[in-house]
């Protein structure tokens, strides 16, 4: 576990985020779900970098409650300067739009269920695309080792295997009619977001997977933006927000 250098204090938040090899820099569509709404709204905050077997036995030292469902600890994670701390991008989403009102991001806008149903289908369709590439692109040896074993467990093969059997043009073919709706849905209002020209969580929760693609494989990326301009447009107007990645 390492933390960025920063003039860190007491009163700022802390940001736990997935370590990366070379340079530590965010990557996984979760932990950006967060840092974009604290990017966004411009709250002071500190990043630690935990490799993926650290994760549980380092939320269990600071005493973190485990999450209620699913793995009991998670990326990303955060302490607010009150010592509190919370699990789940959509939990931290919301606390900090209780905290930080302004600007606002409209977390119950009826429109973010339907970011979160097509960017899960996204990540589906294309998934045999970029998961094989994670580990060797993105991570550091020792949590490579770890990722691999647990997601042959997941799709029941290794993923170099997996890659080749599912992958290739077939991904596309499924991809594109989600990218299309997708499309539709960022047009609601003309865009580049799907409120226009003001963006909302909504948007930050479709572009942290189109940066986590990015950060995998840019040529997926490419693709993705050339089958759908809309996709390109909302995650060029989130540049701002995506500047710092530490």
């Amino acid at each position: 576990m390492s933390e960025t250098q920063s003039q860190a204090t007491d009163s700022e938040t802390t940001l736990y985020d997935l370590a990366s090899k070379d340079r530590c820099a965010s990557w996984s569509h979760n932990a950006l779900k967060a840092r974009l709404v604290l990017n966004y709204k411009e709250i002071p905050y500190k990043t630690v970098w935990i490799e993926y077997p650290d994760i549980a036995p380092t939320f269990k030292s600071l005493g973190v409650i485990p999450n209620s469902t699913g793995l009991p600890y998670t990326i990303p994670t955060i302490r607010l300067p009150d010592s509190t701390y919370i699990q789940d991008s959509r939990s931290i989403a919301s606390t900090l739009e209780t905290n930080y009102p302004t600007p606002p991001l409209k977390i119950d806008s009826p429109h973010l269920s339907q970011a979160e149903d097509l960017i899960a289908k996204l990540q589906l369709a294309t998934r045999p695309l970029w998961m094989p590439l994670l580990p060797t692109n993105i991570l550091n040896d020792y949590s490579r080792t770890y990722f691999e074993e647990t997601r042959k467990e997941r799709v029941g093969m290794p993923l170099s295997e997996y890659g080749e059997r599912e992958g290739g043009e077939k991904c596309w073919e499924a991809a594109e009619p989600i990218a299309r709706e997708l499309g539709r849905l960022l047009k609601t209002n003309g865009g580049p977001f799907i409120e226009g020209d003001t963006p909302s969580y909504a948007d930050f929760f479709i572009v942290a997977t189109l940066e986590m693609l990015n950060r995998i494989d840019a040529k997926i990326f490419a693709r993705l933006v050339e089958m759908e301009d809309s996709l390109g447009k909302v995650h060029e107007a989130c540049t701002p927000w995506l500047k710092r990645d530490d």
